[in-house]
């Protein structure tokens, strides 16, 4: 696999968005002249370095006119420091104006071919992405030519696990396999990186179990799946048999807890705290494995010591939680569905505030259950202070429309309620500060999409960026199948994996990640 220019944006223009057309894969707007002659460019490409998606390396375009100028029009709440994990407030850009400013693309995947790319993290100056065994770092603005990334960190085997979060200083965790084995390695491995540099800060092994009532260590065909998260400090990772705080400096073992049958550790969550899941086997009749056999239930832990501050159990008859904000705790449970049924609030204590029925089917609430533990990954669930937001159920019947409504955390009463108005599907990203920042998504593809924040103390719509999307990339915002990014002004949809195109159709171009950016105005 090696990468290329992408094929020409041309789409039909918005009044408010640059038209992507006017940058093609042969030059760029605004007078900058042709690109490099192909030449140059295969003389480039013959000497890339290999690894990190099999074969290639990469080629990205556009440019980011906004400059460092975006960094200094965003900020952090008060009191977070480098130890703490990120928690952005962006704040609206001298142009809500939109352009391409990361264009990341490949060009010769071969048929059946399928590449894992877990992980998208971003700061003010770099694009971060795990591919298949490899982390990559890419400066977001002027344009690259084959070889020209930033960094790269290559590790021993493939990317097992990861967490989106991110330290206030841009470091970041993941866990990767013993070696290249596949998925015969052990997932035993934990590396802290920094994301501005790409230095691997330090790394550390870590147990393994089997899955199961009567797991204790690696015997039997079926492993537990390892998680990971990041909390003040600190550094988490659950094996199954139990839990090990690592300490952010220098990786030092800060503290661990185990865990005995017929309970596993099973997925941790970060940010301002951190809660452990466990699955709890017990001894109804069913197979191994099936949700009917487990119980769920939480601990909250002391930082400093692992011990746990409350425990929660879940009822019986849920078939998966997930936990997508830790402080205030809100859990989304699916009660016997394969949907998300009912969100639960927790308070300080570890009990039960409020619950929010979705059963009406009238509301949509989205988590995901992939190889990668991730138990926050519910990424249009948005939680608050007070309140949480999700989106309503698609509306079809004569125009295309949605909106977005808020809980209250304390009562499950409903809010604040953001209509997407005829033509167009409002989408929850994140919080930031007070405000929600959403998508709010063309029907048409014709006139621009925005980047929004949402005010539920005012009513008010703030529109942050305008923008619009190639044809070959409108996938690009579901979120099942794409990471959503805004950080320092920018807005970045990345792809969880790839795929080549099918047995007997020609090659095709593939977008693995697109940055959009203010339009900084010129001066007079």
């Amino acid at each position: 696999m090696s990468f290329g220019p992408p094929p020409s944006m041309s789409q039909s223009p918005s009044p408010a968005a640059e038209p992507f057309g006017a940058r093609t894969a042969h030059g760029d707007a605004g007078g900058r002249g042709p690109r490099r002659s192909r030449k140059l460019l295969m003389g480039l490409l013959a000497v890339i370095l290999t690894g990190a998606l099999g074969t290639g390396g990469w080629m990205l375009w556009g440019r980011d006119s906004a400059g460092s100028q975006v960094s200094e029009r965003t900020r952090t709440e008060v009191g977070q420091g480098p130890l703490d994990v990120r928690d952005t407030v962006e704040e609206r850009q001298a142009s809500i104006n939109g352009t391409m400013a990361f264009r990341f693309s490949v060009d010769d995947m071969k048929p059946g071919e399928h590449v894992e790319m877990p992980g998208m993290w971003a700061t003010d100056r770099i694009l971060a992405k795990g591919i298949n065994k490899t982390l990559v770092g890419m400066s977001i603005g002027p344009d690259a030519a084959p070889g020209d990334e930033k960094w790269r960190l290559a590790l021993d085997g493939p990317i097992c696990g990861y967490t989106r979060k991110v330290t206030g200083d841009n470091r970041t965790a993941v866990l990767f396999r013993a070696n290249d084995w596949a998925d015969e390695a052990l997932c035993n491995q934990v590396a802290f990186v920094d994301l501005d540099d790409g230095r691997l800060l330090w790394q550390n092994r870590f147990s393994v179990s089997q899955l199961g009532r009567e797991s204790s260590d690696a015997t039997g065909t079926e492993k537990d799946r390892p998680g990971v998260a990041l909390a003040h400090g600190t550094v988490a990772v659950t094996w199954g048999g139990g839990t090990i705080g690592y300490d952010m400096k220098g990786g030092a073992t800060r503290w661990s807890t185990a865990t005995t049958a017929p309970c596993q550790d099973m997925g941790v969550v970060g940010g301002r705290g951190l809660i452990v899941r466990e699955y709890c086997w017990n001894g109804d009749p069913g197979p191994a494995g099936s949700w009917r056999d487990i119980t769920y239930r939480l601990r909250k832990l002391d930082l400093a010591t692992g011990a746990a501050l409350w425990t929660y159990t879940a009822a019986e008859g849920i078939r998966s939680l997930h936990v997508p904000s830790v402080a205030p705790t809100v859990l989304a449970v699916s009660a016997g569905d394969t949907g998300i049924t009912d969100l639960i609030s927790l308070d300080d204590q570890g009990h039960n505030r409020a619950t929010i029925s979705l059963r009406n089917g009238a509301y949509v609430a989205e988590c995901s259950d992939t190889e990668y533990l991730m138990i926050d990954d519910c990424p249009t669930i948005a939680v608050g202070k007070e309140q949480v937001f999700i989106r309503s159920k698609d509306q079809l019947e004569e125009q295309t429309y949605n909106w977005i409504i808020g809980f209250d955390l304390a009562t499950g009463d409903t809010t604040k309620k953001f209509d997407s108005g005829p033509g167009a599907l409002l989408q929850p990203v994140r919080m930031s500060g007070d405000r929600l920042l959403a998508l709010r998504l063309s029907d048409d593809h014709i006139a621009p999409n925005a980047l929004v924040a949402l005010d539920p103390r005012t009513d008010e719509e703030v529109p942050f960026l305008y923008f619009g999307l190639p044809s070959e990339a409108q996938l690009m915002t579901m979120t099942d199948q794409n990471d959503i990014v805004v950080q320092d002004g920018r807005l970045f949809f990345g792809v969880k994996s790839a795929n080549g195109p099918g047995d007997g159709k020609k090659k095709q171009w593939s977008y693995l990640v697109l940055g959009i950016g203010s339009v900084v105005p010129q001066k007079s």
